[in-house]
């Protein structure tokens, strides 16, 4: 982990004079961040016609059902693929983040729900194990996962070119982590309009963002997030 040998410490006068100045820089981000998401909002969708069915520990659901009262749909694609012993600590600090949220993104018109290829009772156990809440279903007999470009067959990562964050690329691992969006309109018909993936979905850590706040930022040096464990399996 860095550490802080020598910084700049000032007056507060002085402070005050360079915080106001970060803070024009801040406002002209957050006006930046605006207009991207306004521009999100204004991306053509694509009609949704695969009958996609989720298996989920009270049965059977399809994605239009995955909406419930709901027009809209956010799920997230949690690392979990068939035969793997638990889920991936990366997608798991981000549940913990997003653990609590459906409840208040229904009061926006919007569900939400994770899904993995996992079978459905070794996602519930792993919740179990988490002491998560959100709902999580498994995708396992269907073509979502690679449809939706977040799991990817042997001869494509044999191929180094699996497309995956709308590029070719070399990809060593069958599943990735990604977020997708959906609307059901008046009529039941499903749209999909939004999907991010690597580094996009990290708008939705919170604690991504509380760590930039702090003087050694995130600390992760080259290896990146190598130093996430599941949050059980800290050592202190």
């Amino acid at each position: 982990m860095t550490s802080i040998k020598k910084h700049a410490v000032v007056p507060h006068p002085d402070w005050l004079k360079a915080r106001a100045e970060l803070l024009a820089k801040e406002k002209a981000f957050t006006r930046q961040m605006d207009e991207l998401s306004a521009a999100r909002r204004d991306l053509p969708w694509e009609k949704v016609d695969e009958p996609y069915a989720f298996d989920g520990p009270d049965g059977r659901s399809t994605l239009a059902e995955l909406f419930g009262p709901r027009s809209q749909l956010i799920v997230y694609h949690f690392m979990f693929a068939p035969g793997w012993d638990e889920g991936c600590p990366h997608c798991s600090f981000w549940a913990d983040n997003f653990d609590g949220i459906a409840v208040h993104l229904a009061h926006r018109d919007a569900a939400f729900v994770a899904i993995s290829r996992a079978p459905v009772a070794e996602l519930a156990a792993f919740q179990r194990r988490m002491g998560w809440r959100f709902r999580w279903l498994s995708s396992g007999d269907t073509s979502f996962n690679y449809d939706l470009g977040v799991s990817f067959h042997q001869a494509q990562i044999d191929s180094a070119a699996a497309l995956y964050n709308y590029k070719a690329q070399e990809i060593d691992t069958t599943d990735r982590e990604g977020i997708s969006v959906f609307y059901k309109d008046a009529r039941g018909d499903v749209f999909h309009t939004y999907s991010c993936y690597a580094r996009g979905i990290e708008p939705v850590n919170g604690a991504y963002h509380f760590l930039d706040l702090l003087p050694k930022g995130r600390d992760e040096g080259e290896d990146g997030p190598g130093w996430l464990r599941h949050h059980d399996r800290y050592e202190d």
